[in-house]
């Protein structure tokens, strides 16, 4: 088999073939019955481009920067826990990164040290989640300042929803000789995947050793995750403190509504990445693309607007950045990449990004990506969601056509009565 494929959808069908059952269905999985992480994907189909006929057609800069980092390309990687599909893992990611001109987001839950990663990719975010005591997460952000992370993410958005309806995937807390045998079946199923392991002389790795604290061994996955449900959510305080500790670029991940945004300016950061986790928070939020437009209105240029969930094509990313997006966070496009062919699947998979970018930049007679703007779109009735809006923007700039939701809870039509109450 040529080990090129020219589709994202390509590269998902390869990591189906090869990844074993619970491996690729931690891929795909998103909570209850995957109402979000279908919208996330489908929204994308239902906005249109306005293309010119004649225009510039010189060669297309796709370049622009992300909290102070310049990249090639409108798109970096999204963080992503333990990943299982590769023994490479998170570093060959990151050399696929920084071999393309982008940035890399390091996942707490990664299974690959911080140090190792960023000696990969110098333009390394570290991904932070609000875990533990504040001396531990003090910790966490003085390593990864130490390791050299150019910029933090704060990722907030998780209500630890349960009970998928076509299953949850089966995740071992560690892989012992009666695990191996349970899981045996699957992956003696996949000889590929296997064989891939035995030649690297390591088992899958499920430690987080990121979230290692001083000496200690780095815990297993779900004690690091045990540790972070039994954390007591942070409020904004507590974000306006995480940016005052790391003292430098902080982007809050997670951020679907307008009020939420504007505490989010207020407490310091300097990037918002709209985002419902890929689908794996609350079900029934709406597709992360559905809420940008509204958002990045409502922050104008007082933070960088990022956008991820979704993207599976150059066109998306086209549309999220002409909607408001300084560029896209993409996860399950890189990790299928990644399982079909490594470090050099991961770099396929940005090579067919920046090439449906440019197609679509030819389309519409743009010589730069950050020339994009809403005009180069066709976004139907009713598609936005406009989330806690404070009353005093319904009313003077979201149209009731576009589904918004006041602080109140109203929509649509119904808002403007309840207002005037």
């Amino acid at each position: 088999m040529n080990p090129w494929f020219e589709t994202v959808a390509e590269a998902q069908r390869r990591a189906k073939k090869q990844l074993p059952k619970s491996v690729y269905g931690a891929l795909i999985a998103g909570s209850e019955r995957g109402q979000t992480i279908d919208d996330n994907a489908a929204a994308f189909t239902e906005l249109g481009f306005a293309p010119h006929v004649a225009g510039p057609i010189g060669e297309r800069d796709q370049s622009t920067t992300v909290l102070g980092q310049q990249i090639s390309m409108p798109v970096i990687i999204s963080p992503t826990g333990v990943q299982a599909v590769h023994p490479d893992g998170e570093v060959a990611v990151a050399r696929a990164a920084a071999a393309r001109g982008t940035a890399m987001g390091l996942s707490s839950f990664a299974s690959k040290p911080i140090e190792e990663v960023i000696a990969a990719n110098p333009s390394t975010f570290f991904q932070l989640y609000w875990c533990g005591s504040k001396d531990d997460i003090t910790a966490r952000m003085a390593r990864a300042k130490a390791a050299g992370a150019v910029g933090l993410i704060l990722t907030l958005d998780w209500s630890f929803s349960h009970g998928r309806d076509w299953g949850s995937p089966l995740i071992p807390e560690k892989l012992d000789l009666r695990t191996m045998m349970t899981f045996a079946p699957q992956t003696l199923a996949k000889p590929r995947w296997l064989s891939r392991y035995v030649r690297s002389g390591a088992l899958p790795d499920l430690t987080a050793p990121n979230m290692a604290l001083g000496d200690a061994p780095a815990p297993g996955f779900f004690g690091a995750y045990g540790e972070w449900m039994g954390t007591p959510p942070p409020d904004w305080d507590d974000v306006a403190w995480v940016v005052e500790q790391w003292d430098g670029p902080v982007m809050l991940k997670g951020v679907m509504r307008v009020d939420d945004a504007l505490r989010a300016v207020d407490a310091g950061v300097s990037a918002i990445s709209v985002s419902n986790h890929g689908g794996n928070n609350l079900d029934g939020t709406p597709a992360s693309i559905r809420a940008l437009p509204v958002l990045a209105d409502a922050v104008g240029t007082q933070v960088e607007v990022l956008l991820d969930g979704g993207i599976r094509r150059g066109s998306d990313v086209v549309k999220a950045v002409a909607l408001g997006a300084r560029a896209v966070m993409i996860g399950r496009a890189y990790l299928w990449g990644l399982a079909a062919n490594g470090q050099a699947g991961v770099e396929n998979v940005l090579d067919i990004l920046r090439g449906g970018i440019d197609s679509a930049l030819l389309g519409l007679r743009k010589t730069k990506v950050t020339d994009l703007d809403c005009g180069d779109i066709v976004v139907p009735d009713g598609f936005e969601r406009a989330l806690g809006v404070p009353e005093t923007r319904v009313a003077s700039a979201i149209p009731a056509s576009s589904g918004e939701v006041s602080a109140n809870g109203a929509t649509g039509a119904a808002a403007e009565p309840a207002r005037s109450n």
